[in-house]
């Protein structure tokens, strides 16, 4: 039981604290955006120096070290996004009344170099690690790839709950990107899609066959993709997920409430 409790706990834990200290620090005053990204980028180096250096290390530890530094790599995106670092070219809110292509043209270009960013770092990770056993770190910021994506998907289509007051105040445009509504058609295929890479995820973690590498390594991952699909759920939830990290949300100001579910 401990061989899979351990890592189940340890990602929760990750999780939630690591989003609320990029939360609380990307709510703090523009000024201090330069500190942030400072930390953030010697993580980042650091995140890809420990990929490559564990890289052969099929341990249990090799494992942690992998999953902790994809998570490293993956909170730099973050919190380059966050900032305002690595957005798009375009810094404004959606045109009135736009529909179809012009809309998507226009959330397209709100996220374009964060897109990409996304992509570099992906190969970075991919060379940091190529030809090696231990992928571990690679498996883990791609999960966090495209969990954000589905998410961010749904929240284009449609969804109850829009997490914008995640947002700090200096991206409150891209809320005009944002549908409120009950359901999307995305959001099953998602929690499908999710579910079943979580099982599958979980097979390999307690096949009779599996080494303590594996073991570790895909409990971690089954864990990250699990609690994905618990932010997938929120979305849909009359309760938002804001509670969650209230104190990571601390440095906000005061939002508007959104505005109800039609």
């Amino acid at each position: 039981m401990a061989d899979h409790g351990l890592p189940a706990l340890f990602t929760l834990f990750i999780w939630w604290f690591s989003t609320g200290v990029i939360l609380y620090l990307d709510g703090l005053r523009r000024e201090t955006f330069r500190w942030t990204m400072l930390g953030a980028t010697t993580l980042l180096l650091a995140a890809l120096a420990g990929l490559h250096a564990s890289a052969w290390d099929t341990t249990t530890r090799g494992a942690y070290l992998g999953f902790i530094c994809g998570l490293l790599v993956w909170a730099w995106i973050e919190t380059a996004f966050l900032t305002g670092l690595v957005t798009g070219p375009n810094r404004s809110a959606c045109p009135p009344g736009a529909k179809g292509w012009p809309r998507l043209r226009a959330a397209l270009g709100a996220v374009l170099w964060h897109e990409i960013a996304i992509m570099v770092a992906a190969a970075a990770i991919a060379v940091a690690t190529w030809g090696a056993p231990n992928r571990i770190g690679l498996w883990t910021f791609l999960a966090f790839w495209a969990m954000r994506q589905s998410a961010k998907l749904n929240v284009y289509l449609g969804v109850r709950n829009l997490a914008e007051a995640f947002l700090p105040e200096h991206l409150r445009y891209l809320e005009s990107f944002f549908r409120r509504r009950r359901m999307n058609a995305l959001l099953p295929v998602s929690l499908l899609l999710g579910g079943v890479a979580c099982v599958l995820l979980m097979q390999s973690a307690i096949a009779a066959d599996a080494t303590p590498h594996e073991v570790a390594g895909f409990t971690l991952l089954a864990s990250l993709v699990a609690l994905g699909l618990l932010e997938h759920v929120f979305m849909v939830m009359p309760v938002p997920a804001d509670a969650l990290w209230r104190w990571g949300l601390a440095s906000r100001k005061d939002r508007p409430a959104p505005a109800a579910v039609t």
